[in-house]
């Protein structure tokens, strides 16, 4: 089988973008109607998350023409249970940005040369963890708090009751977060708080860098994939999520109007033909 052209570097975010828990599905047909689905990830041994059959038919074709890198905010332990479908039993990308950039895999190994230049930006630009940790710790009201975690020692965040957060209170945090140089993003039942330094598109940059591709493409749903979005000639963001609620685009953002599932599957469609244009482009030039 032929390498993957480096022509194109294709980078999506994975949870709400490319996959979807039982939660976010919105497959808002009869049942007798709904796609099938194929589960990519299991957790403790029960299927999590899923993408339909035709998404992941479509994946296998684009994974088949360019570089693809999932980009994800997920550690490496919670990437690593994502089984996406490939060209073969055996496939894993090339790379995949994890931690919000905070882990560049290659061939599924650690990169330990990037990890320790982002914790040296890290060091010298935002403040501590620790004491964005110690403000989440006393801000948040356990009564609708149900987790606390640190990640990969790089970011935080909380899982909370959506419908019970306090009004103003997200507000608040984000303010108090700019000045430090911290985000705040609101995902699902997630609030994390992630450094500014630390981005998918810094880490994406470095991809680039190394495979040489002269064409980039993009796709997230949340705040925390605006950067990524930003960074690439074309990037899609679906109807749902941070970015569409928020009415937020840019330029060569195309904002999708599905939601849930079918926008998943309407990326990766996007994803592909806008490669196979750009290569029937090439060909005729």
């Amino acid at each position: 089988m032929t390498a993957p052209a480096t022509r194109f570097l294709v980078a999506s975010d994975l949870d709400r973008t490319l996959i979807y828990s039982p939660r976010a599905l919105a497959l808002g047909v009869p049942d007798e109607e709904a796609p099938r689905l194929l589960a990519v990830e299991v957790h403790n041994g029960r299927p999590l998350s899923f993408m339909t059959e035709q998404a992941a038919e479509l994946l296998v074709e684009l994974i088949r023409s360019c570089v693809f890198v999932p980009a994800t905010t997920r550690t490496r332990a919670q990437y690593q249970r994502v089984n996406l479908p490939g060209p073969r039993p055996d496939w894993v990308p090339r790379y995949a940005i994890c931690a919000n950039g905070g882990h560049l895999l290659v061939d599924g190994a650690v990169d330990h040369d990037w990890h320790a230049d982002v914790r040296g930006r890290l060091a010298d630009s935002c403040a501590p963890l620790e004491e964005i940790v110690h403000h989440l710790a006393i801000s948040a009201d356990p009564e609708w708090t149900l987790k606390r975690r640190v990640a990969e020692d790089l970011f935080a965040y909380l899982v909370v009751e959506r419908d019970q957060l306090p009004p103003g209170w997200l507000g608040e945090l984000t303010a108090w977060a700019a000045d430090r140089s911290w985000t705040v993003s609101l995902q699902g039942r997630k609030v994390y708080a992630v450094p500014e330094p630390l981005t998918k598109s810094a880490a994406l940059a470095e991809v680039e860098r190394r495979t040489g591709a002269s064409t980039v493409l993009s796709a997230g749903d949340s705040l925390l994939d605006a950067e990524l979005l930003l960074a690439a000639e074309a990037g899609y963001r679906p109807g749902h999520g941070e970015l569409a609620d928020t009415g937020w685009t840019g330029p060569g953002v195309t904002a999708l109007q599905e939601v849930g599932a079918a926008a998943g599957e309407e990326i990766v469609r996007r994803l592909l033909a806008r490669v196979r244009e750009g290569e029937l482009t090439r060909v005729g030039s």
